[in-house]
């Protein structure tokens, strides 16, 4: 089994194109293509036409069991408005996790203005997940996305669950020892390349995992993601299978740790979400 716990439904190239449901279209495809058994669909920081909301994403896959929401949290947009519709989203099991975007956005996680989220996400038991190290737009300012930085509010929030997206990238030391010291902080491997792996970088990357999980990060805490379509999922699949991880290892990275995180039903998924939605 698969679990692909990081994906999107954006429109990267034309933010001002209504592209949800060809994009939809793709991912369902790509996943069949690639036996990928379980999508997470992280929404954006912001919305348009090309990016589309937290409400717009669970209406649009709400008769697909096999695919997940997790509701994107702008920063500089955060009110009480915000609090208000994540709480319904919630309370009807519509999203799985809440995600932040520091340096796309100007913040450190530690920021005061997002304690309603991190007391939501304890509330209901579902993890954060927060960008960091590289972003894919040149206008975003690393310093907010140091993986360092998850220390703080994994410490101020110690019953609420973090996962660091992208290994730190390429603060990958840090984000180990993050992971390492907090018993409630995860991390994801998607998003370490755009597009294809090149064999010189797969190469390195790979050496950076196995580094993790030798180093003393349990295996238990790394999930299988790929950032797409930023990165192919056919590219991410032939990273894994060249890691040669044991077996016990491997089953934990591609779906038991992701289905134990954002308690996933991967045995029996359920029949969509249409008759929820309905209450609200």
């Amino acid at each position: 089994m698969i679990i692909d716990c990081h994906t999107h439904l954006n429109n990267y190239h034309d933010e001002a194109s209504h592209s949800l449901t060809a994009d939809l279209a793709r991912l369902q495809a790509e996943m069949r293509r690639h036996r990928v058994d379980v999508s997470l669909v992280l929404t954006s920081y912001k919305v348009s036409p090309g990016r589309p909301s937290a409400r717009a994403v669970v209406e649009a896959t709400q008769d697909l069991p096999n695919i997940h929401v997790v509701a994107g949290i702008s920063w500089q947009t955060f009110c009480q408005a915000d609090v208000d519709e994540l709480r319904s989203l919630l309370t009807a099991g519509a999203i799985k996790g809440l995600k932040l975007y520091p340096g796309y956005e100007p913040f450190y996680p530690g920021d005061p203005k997002l304690t309603p989220a991190y007391l939501l996400a304890e509330e209901f038991d579902v993890p954060v997940m927060i960008h960091t190290g590289d972003t894919y737009a040149p206008t975003g300012k690393v310093k907010f996305a140091h993986p360092l930085h998850v220390d703080e509010v994994a410490v101020d929030f110690p019953r609420v669950k973090f996962l660091i997206c992208h290994l730190g990238n390429p603060w990958f030391r840090d984000c180990m020892e993050v992971v390492y010291k907090n018993e409630n902080v995860y991390t994801d491997i998607s998003g370490l390349t755009l597009g294809q792996f090149t064999d010189r970088f797969e190469a390195y990357m790979r050496q950076q995992l196995k580094e993790m999980i030798l180093w003393g990060v349990n295996p238990n805490k790394v999930l299988y993601g790929t950032d797409w379509p930023l990165a192919s999922m056919e590219s991410y699949l032939a990273f894994m299978e060249e890691l040669k991880l044991p077996p016990g290892d491997k089953d934990m990275l591609f779906f038991e740790n992701a289905a134990a995180l954002f308690k996933l039903d991967v045995k029996h998924p359920a029949a969509g979400i249409a008759s929820i939605l309905s209450r609200f």
